[in-house]
């Protein structure tokens, strides 16, 4: 059953769900030696049964998985309709919980998984762990240090035509828990909120076009995707820390020279990398001569991939320390998605109900089995 580890015994690991992100996960697990994969699940056995014989670890049902008593974490990584589901599940039998985003579709859905899990006395985290990465862990150091004076307001863009030009079955992302939004977001949210604390009031705008769209590769080319969610969204964030961040996603657009992220300070700008990327390098100017230039890495994770945020788990198991990618995080940044939905729809702003302490800086050469 999940519980505190000691420094000799690893986190094992249950997959429920194998499909095109677990792949990542399997990468870095050999780089982590506080995570041991035990076991594999999906409701598709023959692929699971496929992956395992990679893996050389055992394919099981998802009830088996989660009566196993060799299994201490449940790693979620099925659609976003069953995350709510199989976390409360996967807690129910004992087990740690660290899932894919979006925590859940609704805050309704992920509110009970956090409170069973407090009952319990397990732990829920949740992707994005990019931010955990140097990429992302250096821009929060350079803000921290004060590099660009006193930060007033971010400034996000992320766009693309959508995912259907190159997910061979991207259906998921045009229904509820997906779009821009659900789906890009994360990374950036979570990335602000990491920077600059948490968010207490909400601004939005949202469309959705209705062009065609159709499947451009793999087995189901030609296929139509139908679009059940918002595909351009626009919204402005009021941070308790003072900052204003503007965020835009769009599965609308086919070409921009919109930066990407931005920090505006008093003193001088700071670049923020790719945050869907752990380690990508980090720019400043300053007032003093407006040039961007990359300054050296100043934290993160080194070398980090998808699974580190469950790494830090098991390291926080350990130590009794709070986890960074955490359900609270989590379900703060889905309460963001859910208030910028509603205020597109409803025109009108939204203050948001939960808040959430800024996540511990992983310092400079930090390993997260380490303890």
């Amino acid at each position: 059953m999940g519980g505190a580890l000691n420094d000799s015994a690893p986190l094992n690991v249950g997959v429920i769900g194998v499909g095109v992100i677990s792949a990542q996960y399997f990468a870095e697990f050999p780089k982590l030696p506080n995570l041991h994969l035990r076991a594999v699940a999906d409701l598709d056995l023959d692929r699971a049964r496929a992956v395992a014989a990679e893996q050389r670890v055992e394919a099981m049902t998802v009830d088996e998985l989660l009566a196993h008593p060799e299994v201490d974490v449940v790693l979620n990584l099925t659609i976003p309709l069953a995350h709510a589901d199989v976390a409360l599940r996967a807690l129910a039998a004992g087990k740690h919980v660290y899932g894919e985003k979006p925590l859940a579709l609704t805050t309704a859905e992920a509110a009970p998984v956090l409170s069973r899990a407090g009952e319990l006395g397990l732990r829920v985290g949740c992707a994005p762990d990019t931010v955990l990465g140097t990429g992302i862990q250096t821009a929060r150091a350079v803000l921290d240090a004060g590099r660009i004076g006193v930060p007033l307001g971010a400034a996000v863009a992320w766009t693309a035509p959508g995912h259907e030009l190159w997910h061979p079955a991207p259906a998921f992302y045009y229904q509820p828990g997906g779009g821009p939004l659900f789906d890009m977001g994360p990374y950036y949210l979570t990335s602000l909120v990491t920077f600059f604390g948490p968010v207490v009031r909400v601004s939005g705008a949202t469309r959705r076009s209705d062009r065609a769209r159709t499947v451009a590769t793999g087995p189901q080319a030609g296929a139509a995707v139908p679009v059940d969610v918002d595909t351009h969204v626009t919204a402005i964030l009021e941070h308790a820390s003072g900052v204003v961040s503007t965020v835009t996603v769009s599965f609308e657009v086919w070409a921009s020279r919109v930066p990407l992220f931005e920090v505006y300070g008093t003193a001088g700008t700071l670049s923020v990398p790719d945050p869907n990327r752990f380690s990508d390098p980090v720019l400043v100017a300053t007032a003093d001569d407006r040039e961007f230039r990359q300054v050296a890495t100043a934290g993160g994770y080194a070398e980090a991939g998808r699974g580190y945020g469950l790494a830090d788990l098991a390291r926080a198991l350990g130590t009794g320390r709070p986890h960074r990618a955490s359900g609270e995080l989590a379900f703060h940044v889905l309460e963001i998605m859910e208030a910028v939905l509603a205020a597109g729809a409803r025109h009108e702003v939204v203050t948001l109900a939960s808040t959430v302490e800024r996540p511990e800086a992983v310092p400079q050469g930090a390993r997260p089995e380490a303890w």
